[in-house]
């Protein structure tokens, strides 16, 4: 039967301390949920004493009978009085009974879904719901609840246990849809790509019982559990930006967790304290760990550290409820609260929903082999439609019989299906844009007149009356409008800025973050001002005009995985913005490896999703060590196929002002990996004229035609090529070009093609690099110019082969970087 909390009886009041009751609920409210009774199986989560006693009598009674039932509550670690008066108020009322033949109703539904997919496919991956379909109606409740305070958008994030469930039964995807994805239809549609059938996206409208509206998001997640938690995030920040001022009120995260994920991945750690941070707040999620008490086969005193896998979550002030899943009531009730408090308090909620796995990790694994026991009880526990048709006095077999035979009728018609449904529709804001080949993309002119440069360039460095620069950014603001005049060459920093006032100037919204972005790590950018008064700060692009898209800049928090999944996670709800992440060094992105690897580079390939997200990552061989040289190229050029990513290291200003235009003027939407400078920033070989910014295009080959009939033809990328430039010069070398490849993937074969045709009489075509022979571009550029030139010979320079990527030593980086240059204007052998 259904496990029920004990009813509170009321206390004799009449001559009762009010004081003494009150520290005798203290007790309770603090410790109550050490006494609860959570597992439905009642193998784990015993109770345990209160290390402050409390008293016996009717008040404590009273009390146990709300804080020792079936919901244990955590919420006296808030600092905020209001807060937890708000939930004291709550918990210590008699609940109301929500309209249990609905309950029912999801129940079934829930249930006999995964029993037609286990006597259907049977031996087939769905990693069922079963022991926890409580959170159908639990994610019901919190729609009915949050329609009614002005929700319309609800992003979810859910990894694989229950997802197809939570597709068919709550976000409304036809069942025959998901049915279909059982039977595999059409597989040369997805040859070499596609995603297995519990990982993909949903979209779905979820009608309130009086008639109000959500739209529903289900985020495609990978196997990495976590990952999706931020971009979740980050999907419901940009809608709510498009809403404006009541985009929090409207746009509601629901993120679902595994129990053993919540505790150990630490991705969501970062992600719970970044969705709390100024420039990433959604106004509060809903976390809901859909708890079965094991994790794969781990037990959970193998998987959590406490007595809850929620306990992470109190190192921020945030209620977690946990609930006993077979009490559906409770469920409800607690998801009821749950809403209002996001709702009145704009704040993370954490729901632990406990309940068990009725089958293995997946229905191919054989959990008896490692918790024998907990399995024997599973094997002759009842399904929770039967237990709370039992405890609610309603006989369920007509209503089971006709679900089962309208879920079997829909089985039937997959069958017919001959090609893969589509379980998502991308909204509107997305019609103007397109994935697919680089060579279906319209060009876009990126160049602008010398004027208008110069006009863009002041309003990057103004500030208000009265506003207290620092000396040394005064002295860079006024080099700034020398570069305005054409008296001075542009460096880096300037032409990224006057790259992103041009577009905010049409109304294209700009958004930047990352460690230290506001100033730049290099003391490059300086896009925020800050006063040397009063320390407040001022951003000169945001202030340009009335009219102008709206610009955002973020010191973001010492993280690069949730960083980069939640501007990832915007990008993909903001199409027409030019959304920007920066690593502090480029080679802190391996940080955040997982999503770049399961989102950022396959989510076209894997679910058709689109995304125009810019990767700033520092890249040079400068003598600073191993962890601040390379930004791991050699990776990106390894994951870059089938036209997914850009990959590019523009060799000047005026090029990286070109390349940034591009990406947001053009219509054709494919995350950018920018190798972009350190020493370089401000190196005259590198900046740029006025006249530069004129330009039609970006220039994915730089050709050389400063040399005449050379004999050899130097290859190179980024800062080594002008190295070798400066090196040439010093030399007085008159018979070696260099020739720039700034966009090294799509591999610009035509462009460089020309480029060579420019210097027939070379006879060598040699690659240069200053990565070791085992990393950077060199296995790339190698085949594909051994592809391209037959009857030229095809070297490289590069360092050797090394574990580490760069020297620790600055005196050994010098003597290597010596060698590198000797071997470029000396002699080769291949």
């Amino acid at each position: 039967m259904a496990i029920k909390a004990k009813s509170p009886k009321p206390a004799e009041t009449s001559n009762v301390n009010p004081d003494q009751r009150e520290a005798i609920f203290d007790i309770f409210r603090r410790w109550g949920f050490l006494q609860t009774t959570l597992d439905p199986l009642g193998q784990f989560l015993p109770g345990e004493p209160f290390p402050t006693p409390a008293p016996d009598g009717e008040i404590s009674a009273e009390a146990r009978g709300y804080y020792c039932g079936t919901i244990a509550a955590e919420f006296m670690h808030i600092a905020s009085p209001e807060r937890r008066a708000w939930i004291q108020a709550r918990m210590e009322t008699k609940p109301e009974k929500p309209d249990q033949r609905h309950v029912l109703t999801q129940l079934i539904k829930a249930d006999v879904f995964e029993q037609v997919i286990q006597s259907r496919y049977l031996g087939t991956k769905r990693f069922s719901l079963e022991g926890l379909t409580a959170l159908i109606p639990f994610l019901d409740a919190v729609f009915a609840a949050s329609s009614e305070v002005g929700v319309t958008h609800s992003i979810l994030a859910m990894s694989h246990r229950g997802r197809l469930n939570v597709m068919t039964n709550t976000v409304g995807r036809g069942a025959e849809e998901i049915f279909a994805k059982f039977e595999d239809v059409d597989p040369r549609s997805t040859l070499g790509g596609g995603d297995v059938k519990y990982h993909m996206g949903a979209t779905g409208t979820y009608v309130s019982p009086t008639g109000k509206e959500i739209d529903l998001h289900l985020v495609s997640n990978p196997s990495h559990l976590e990952a999706v938690d931020p971009v979740a995030i980050g999907r419901a920040r940009a809608y709510q930006t498009r809403l404006g001022q009541s985009g929090r009120d409207q746009v509601l995260p629901i993120i679902m967790h595994g129990d053993a994920a919540f505790a150990g991945q630490g991705i969501f750690a970062e992600a719970l304290v970044l969705a709390a941070l100024s420039g990433f707040n959604v106004g509060g999620s809903i976390h809901v760990i859909v708890n079965n008490l094991l994790g794969f086969t781990a037990l959970p005193e193998e998987s959590n550290a406490s007595r809850f896998s929620s306990d992470m979550a109190k190192r921020l002030p945030i209620p977690i409820f946990h609930v006993n899943a077979e009490d559906v009531d409770a469920v409800v009730r607690v998801a009821k609260l749950a809403a209002e408090y996001r709702h009145e308090f704009h704040s993370d909620v954490v729901i632990d929903l406990v309940g068990y796995r009725r089958h293995g990790h997946s229905e191919v694994d054989d959990p008896t082999v490692t918790q024998p026991r907990r399995y024997a009880v599973i094997k002759d526990h009842p399904v929770l439609s039967q237990i709370y048709a039992k405890a609610v006095g309603i006989d369920p077999a007509a209503e089971i019989a006709a679900v089962q035979n309208d879920f079997l009728a829909k089985q039937k018609e997959a069958t017919t299906f001959e090609h893969k449904p589509v379980l998502a529709t991308l909204p509107k804001y997305w019609d103007a844009y397109h994935g697919g080949y680089f060579a279906d993309a319209k060009d876009v002119k990126t160049g602008l007149p010398a004027a208008k440069i110069a006009e863009l360039v002041k309003a990057t460095t103004k500030a208000p009356e009265g506003f207290n620069i620092h000396p040394k950014v005064k002295k860079l603001f006024e080099q700034r409008m020398k570069m305005a005049e054409g008296s001075l060459a542009f460096d880096y920093g300037m032409a990224e800025l006057v790259a992103y006032a041009s577009l905010l100037e049409t109304g294209t919204p700009v958004r930047l973050s990352g460690q230290d972005s506001q100033r730049g790590t290099f003391n490059q950018r300086h896009s925020a001002l800050v006063d040397t008064e009063t320390e407040q700060r001022y951003v000169p692009l945001a202030h340009m005009s009335d009219g102008q898209g709206r610009f955002e800049v973020y010191n973001s928090m010492l993280s690069e995985a949730a960083v980069l999944g939640f501007e990832y996670g915007f990008s993909r709800d903001f199409p027409e913005a030019l959304v920007l992440w920066e690593a502090q060094f480029g080679d802190f992105a391996n940080g955040a490896q997982i999503i770049i690897d399961q989102f950022i580079v396959a989510s076209e390939a894997k679910w058709g999703l689109l995304s125009g997200l810019v990767m700033l990552l520092p890249h040079g061989y400068e003598g600073q060590g191993p962890e601040h040289s390379s930004a791991r190229l050699e990776r990106f050029l390894q994951l870059a196929a089938h036209d997914n990513i850009q990959i590019c290291q523009p060799s000047t200003a005026a090029q990286h002002f070109h390349m940034l235009r591009r990406q947001a003027m053009r219509s054709l939407r494919k995350p950018l990996i920018v190798m972009t400078p350190k020493s370089m920033l401000r190196h005259p070989d590198a900046s740029s004229q006025l006249k530069d910014f004129e330009a039609d295009h970006f220039l994915t080959v730089v050709p050389d035609h400063s040399v005449k009939a050379p004999k050899r033809i130097l290859l190179a990328s980024g800062k080594f090529g002008h190295n070798l430039r400066v090196e040439r010069e010093k030399r007085a070398i008159t018979d070696v070009a260099i020739v720039f490849i700034d966009q090294l993937y799509p591999w610009p074969k035509d462009e460089l093609q020309a480029a060579l045709d420019e210097h027939p009489e070379a006879t060598e075509i040699v690659w240069a690099q200053e990565e070791p022979g085992n990393m950077g571009a060199l296995f790339y550029v190698m085949n594909e110019l051994r592809g391209m030139v037959r009857d030229r010979a095809v070297l490289s320079i590069k360092r050797s082969p090394s574990a580490s990527p760069a020297t620790g030593s600055a005196k050994a980086h010098d003597l290597e970087e010596k060698v590198l240059l000797d071997l470029a204007f000396g002699s080769l052998k291949a």
